[in-house]
């Protein structure tokens, strides 16, 4: 855990504080130390008799697909969520509490229909709904483009905040569905937690790289929203969709599950996506 933890860190930092402030002194030092602790991490975890994240399990393309699509799809919406936050304080004027506000109706929305669509795919099985879903993630991100200075909220944002918690709606509970049914009853457990993991590692490490990616680190390694929101918004709906296309190519079938347990929430002192443990 400790040398996964390193990692993370030293990965981490350096995407972050790369771009913004170069790749000198110890950026590429604690980066290198990072990825030397990742594949450490997996050395150790191969030759362990009684492992953290029993890597077998990955051998099920289901499992491994149904992790790829939360990565991309996490990934997607954690960068959302952040630099929307971000972008409506500094450059449309909403105070810390009506930004956080805005992304209010992505939880209304999961909370209302997350169950109902859960038993949905019971019926029909994960594959059709995480084709769907993620590809209406990433139209609602690509609509999220349109916010600029001046924009009503009415009219531009709540429109599209609409369709990505709609798209979310259609994956989520399936997506459960799918990493339960492709491990047997004996690593559930493990399974959904490693998932869980995956979520919230994709949406940190998409958040490190895609204001980079985007053209957005500025000077001293604030943020410039104003000229290519739009742009990180693009990139991040074709992210999203990518999870579409792996869903299709990966998923084919599921495990019962009662009920969806996973709603993404936001909070406006620390927007991203939060997860409870599935069942």
């Amino acid at each position: 855990g400790a040398v996964l933890a390193l990692g993370l860190a030293g990965v981490v930092y350096a995407l972050i504080e790369g771009p913004a402030h170069g790749w000198t002194g110890v950026v590429p030092g604690l980066g290198i130390v990072g990825i030397v602790a990742l594949i450490s991490f997996l050395v150790v975890e191969v030759r362990s008799q009684h492992p953290m994240v029993p890597l077998g399990i990955f051998r099920s393309r289901q499992f491994s697909g149904a992790n790829a699509v939360t990565f991309v799809v996490y990934g997607a919406l954690g960068a959302v969520t952040f630099l929307l936050v971000v972008h409506l304080q500094t450059d449309l004027g909403y105070s810390a509490l009506g930004a956080g506000a805005a992304l209010i109706p992505i939880t209304i929305i999961m909370l209302a229909f997350s169950a109902r669509m859960g038993a949905l795919a019971q019926r029909i099985g994960p594959r059709l709904p995480m084709t769907i879903g993620p590809l209406v993630v990433g139209a609602g991100t690509a609509l999220l483009a349109r916010v600029d200075v001046g924009a009503s909220y009415w009219t531009v944002v709540l429109p599209a905040v609409v369709v990505l918690a709609t798209g979310l709606v259609v994956t989520v509970a399936p997506l459960t569905a799918a990493v339960l049914g492709a491990i047997d009853d004996h690593h559930a457990g493990v399974g959904s937690a490693i998932n869980n993991a995956v979520s919230r590692i994709a949406g940190l490490l998409a958040v490190a790289v895609l204001p980079a990616a985007a053209g957005l680190a500025g000077a001293g390694g604030r943020l410039n929203l104003a000229s290519g929101f739009g742009r990180a918004m693009v990139i991040s709906g074709g992210l999203a969709a990518l999870g579409g296309v792996l869903a299709w190519i990966t998923i084919r079938t599921a495990a019962p599950v009662e009920s969806v347990t996973r709603v993404p929430a936001v909070s406006c002192d620390a927007p991203g996506v939060r997860e409870a443990p599935a069942a």
